[in-house]
This record gives structure tokens, C-alpha cells and sequence, in this order.
């Protein structure tokens, strides 16, 4: 399966692709700079399961995009709308855009946040009983005081819990975290 992300801006595509590659490991991921690369990579055979687009390109090949409402999502600076199209604002935080992105997953593909049996026995080969209800905390936005007044321990605790779910999971960031509490069925979106 492959996803195409059509923007002239480098920044923008090679940022998204680097967290659909991290959420979305086994999917390919095919940078476009602009509408005549989709029109000849679709002439050559290649189909898309998505296309990631820059709201400039999607106004200006509305009627292309239209005909494929499921397939298309508009990359838009804020909470812009667009009638029948599924957007993701890219001017927000990482855990945001993380977020957005399993929310469109999973609305277009009719998951449940349901974890796969297979998957709930890596995460408890990971992480321990108490490092994955701090992860489910932390997914939900709470800082480092509020995990430790809700499971009752030092904030201190919650620090080292912390420090060994980024290394466990080899995360860069909070983000990363939540792609693998998501993916793994410890937090639903």
C-alpha cells in the first residue's frame, strides 16, 4: 500500500513523512511536489491508498480530489474546513498532528482502538504494569504531578517510570509514545 503527500513545500512533506513512517511502518510513503507527478505516477499503474495534500493543490485540482473524498486529506494551516474532505492542520504540536493522524487511521479504516491480541503481549514484554498505566496518563495530556497524585506516588517516581518508557521504546519524544500506547491498544483516541 502506498500514500502519496503532494506539497511543494520540502518541509512540510518530508516532516509528514517521517510520522506516517513511524505510525505507519509496512505502508510506503511517495513525496510529490506537484499534481502532474500523481497525474503521470497514476498513469504509470501506481495506485494511493491516501493522498496527503496541500490545500494550494487541492483548490487548484478540486475536481481530481472530489472523486476521491476517502482517499483525500487536505494539509491546512488551522482549524479550516472543507465540505466532505477530511483535513489535518499541520500549524500544531507533534502530539497533535499524532493524534489527527490516528483519528483520519482510524475513521478511514473502521478501527476501533482495539488492541490485537499479538500486540498486547509485545507491550507487556516492554513495558511494566506501572510504566504502561504513566504512558496511558501521559497520552492523555496529563503533566507529571497529575500522574503521581492519580496513581499516588512521587512525582520523582513518575520522572524514572518516564525516563525508562522513552528508552524502552527508543522514543524521541511524547509523540513517539503515543503512537505506540495507540498502536498497542493501551489508549484509545
Amino acid at each position: 500500500m502506498k500514500i502519496a503527500v503532494i506539497d511543494d513545500n520540502t518541509l512540510t512533506s518530508i516532516g509528514l513523512q517521517h510520522l506516517l513512517h513511524d505510525m505507519l511502518q509496512h505502508i510506503e510513503i511517495v513525496m510529490m511536489t506537484t499534481f502532474s507527478d500523481i497525474e503521470q505516477s497514476e498513469t504509470e499503474g501506481n495506485s494511493y491508498a491516501h493522498y496527503f495534500v496541500a490545500s494550494r493543490v487541492f483548490f487548484e485540482h478540486a475536481a481530481f480530489f472530489r472523486k476521491h473524498p476517502d482517499r483525500t486529506i487536505v494539509l491546512v494551516n488551522g482549524e479550516m474546513g472543507i465540505s466532505g474532505i477530511r483535513t489535518l492542520n499541520v500549524c500544531q504540536s507533534e502530539e497533535g498532528l499524532v493524534r489527527d493522524i490516528m483519528r483520519l487511521h482510524s475513521h478511514g479504516h473502521g478501527a476501533q482502538g482495539k488492541a490485537h491480541p499479538h500486540n498486547i503481549q509485545q507491550q507487556a514484554a516492554l513495558l511494566s504494569k506501572r510504566e504502561t498505566e504513566v504512558a496511558a496518563l501521559l497520552c492523555q495530556g496529563m503533566i507529571n504531578k497529575e500522574v503521581a497524585d492519580a496513581l499516588n506516588i512521587s512525582i520523582a517516581t513518575v520522572m524514572t517510570h518516564r525516563k525508562t518508557i522513552m528508552e524502552k521504546l527508543q522514543a524521541r519524544s511524547l509523540a513517539d509514545v503515543m503512537i505506540y500506547a495507540v498502536m498497542n491498544g493501551i489508549v484509545r483516541i
